[in-house]
């Protein structure tokens, strides 16, 4: 699959998209969001993907956030109109069924940001630069940033960046919660890869049902959640996921789980 403002690749059930717009510290325009969505469903109708892998071109950023020279111009409708776009790939994104991996190398600031947010987790390079900087612009976060980044650190963590607009580092990130792990630069595509590799050798259905239950989970009360803990559970055990696991198990073998959601 070609594209004009990303670059798309697949190996081994590892889907890698590099957003490619390096002399632009890869900002968010409207051509790209339109890509960036083309992909995001190509990906999600490939059963033989298991995990998406985000990173930016270059070695300066990973999204420097929407381009400035589109917001510029832009009425209130057009505002909405691109925000609006924006919130729809950041939003397929975070559905996606497969686990996401943000491998942020640089700046992460603005969409960037809400982007990385929209990962299940982030790793980051030591360079790396975090930050929700659109009151500097007279405008709020637009890709869903005011929402996402209060649920993973907090409401004051989180109003403190979007109010002063700064941005944190790598370390700071990692050490208030919205980074897992950072390592130095050169290392970040290995270190995101072995963890990718780990993951996509787990079962599909199992995988699926863990985000599932989490990510839903945490839009309702504690007992519900449970609840919906338990039915994907029972799910997961009628899933040739289960009987691969645990047949494994039992012969003392590693499990070999397959591609397919129906065990082909």
């Amino acid at each position: 699959m070609e594209f004009k403002n990303l670059l798309f690749q697949t190996e081994a059930g590892i889907a890698t998209i590099t957003f490619n717009r390096p002399k632009a510290l890869n900002a968010l325009n409207a051509e790209l969001l339109g890509e960036l969505s083309q992909a995001l469903d190509a990906i999600a109708g490939d059963e033989d993907i298991r995990v998406l892998v985000l990173t930016g071109a270059g070695d300066k950023s990973f999204v420097a956030g929407a381009d400035i020279t589109e917001l510029a111009k832009s009425s209130a409708l057009q505002g909405k109109q691109f925000g609006a776009k924006g919130q729809q790939a950041v939003n397929k994104l975070q559905c996606l069924s497969i686990p996401v991996i943000a491998a942020v190398n640089g700046f992460a600031l603005g969409g960037g940001s809400e982007i990385a947010l929209a990962c299940d987790f982030i790793y980051a390079s030591e360079n790396a630069r975090f930050g929700l900087p659109e009151i500097t612009l007279g405008i709020i976060p637009g890709f869903g940033g005011t929402q996402r980044l209060p649920r993973l650190i907090g409401m004051n963590k989180a109003k403190e960046m979007i109010f002063t607009g700064k941005m944190i580092s790598a370390a700071e990130a990692k050490e208030i919660g919205m980074v897992n792990k950072v390592v130095a630069a050169d290392a970040l595509m290995t270190e995101v890869m072995t963890t990718a590799k780990a993951i996509s050798q787990k079962g599909k259905v199992s995988l699926r049902a863990a985000k599932q239950v989490i990510n839903a989970g945490m839009g309702v009360d504690l007992k519900t959640g449970c609840a919906m803990e338990i039915d994907a559970f029972a799910l997961c055990l009628a899933s040739p996921d289960a009987k691969e696991g645990t047949t494994a198990f039992l012969e003392k073998r590693k499990a070999v789980f397959k591609a397919s959601l129906a065990g082909d």
